[in-house]
């Protein structure tokens, strides 16, 4: 017979067919692979290819050139169609400095509120930076630790006549709450105050007009004593936010829920 323009006996064409089956037959261990020299087939596979993990940054940003008096409802409302965590001003010598770090919901909500620079609240233009996590914390930590006067004599003497006035108050059974994460529950509430006894109905949360939350909350306490009590949490924190306590009054209670502020 011919075998590629070579004729070769019946035998030597038998044994070639022989070879070729077995190859074929052999083809599976090869994943498909045509047969190469001998020293590929022990050959280490190819590594993988090498996939480089960047976390996603942590979703903050930072404002400046905020009205004075701003408020963190004016800012949920600069962020209207964004998830707004937090909200925290920043202050020097217990003054405004008109700057805020506002946490997000989501990383990729960073890039929609850049888009809000140059936005007015009131009659300023807001400027919008993207900021990072330890400058937020870093933050939290000026504004606890200028809270408890330790920025200057000034700043002790006013921390201790304010804690006076509230020594001096009249406590009526009701506290108020300022300085919530807007993630706070009524459940992180009750583990805040875990020394007494309360139930999630003596409890309330106050939230705007959109049914956003505001940050404060007023908590019904079985008594005046009980209450005035309670007022040893002040400042103390809850997640990452230092809350500040009020004596209140069933009065101003029912206003905050009526106003839908």
């Amino acid at each position: 017979m011919f075998y590629r323009g070579k004729f070769v006996d019946s035998g030597d064409a038998r044994e070639t067919g022989f070879k070729r089956q077995r190859l074929m037959d052999q083809g599976s261990s090869y994943y498909g692979t045509p047969p190469g020299p001998s020293y590929m087939y022990n050959a280490p596979p190819p590594p993988p290819p090498a996939y480089s993990y960047y976390p996603p940054p942590f979703p903050v940003v930072r404002l400046r050139g905020l009205p004075f008096d701003c408020t963190e409802a004016e800012i949920v409302d600069f962020f209207h169609d964004l998830d707004v965590v937090d909200v925290l001003f920043v202050h020097k010598g217990g003054k405004s400095t008109g700057e805020a770090y506002c946490v997000l919901g989501y990383p990729l909500q960073i890039d929609f509120a850049l888009q809000r620079n140059r936005e007015t609240i009131g009659r300023r233009y807001v400027e919008v930076f993207q900021s990072r996590k330890d400058e937020y914390y870093k933050a939290i930590a000026n504004e606890v630790y200028d809270s408890q006067g330790g920025s200057s004599r000034r700043g002790v003497t006013r921390a201790r006549s304010f804690d006076e006035s509230k020594d001096l108050a009249e406590y009526t059974g009701v506290l108020r709450l300022r300085g919530l994460p807007y993630t706070a529950s009524k459940e992180d509430i009750m583990e805040f105050f875990k020394d007494f006894v309360l139930s999630e109905s003596k409890i309330h949360m106050i939230a705007n007009s959109e049914g956003r939350p505001t940050g404060e909350a007023f908590v019904e306490f079985a008594s005046a004593e009980h209450s005035k009590a309670a007022m040893a949490k002040d400042r103390m924190t809850l997640k990452y936010r230092y809350i500040e306590l009020f004596p209140s009054s069933h009065e101003e209670l029912e206003e905050a829920a009526s106003s839908g502020y």
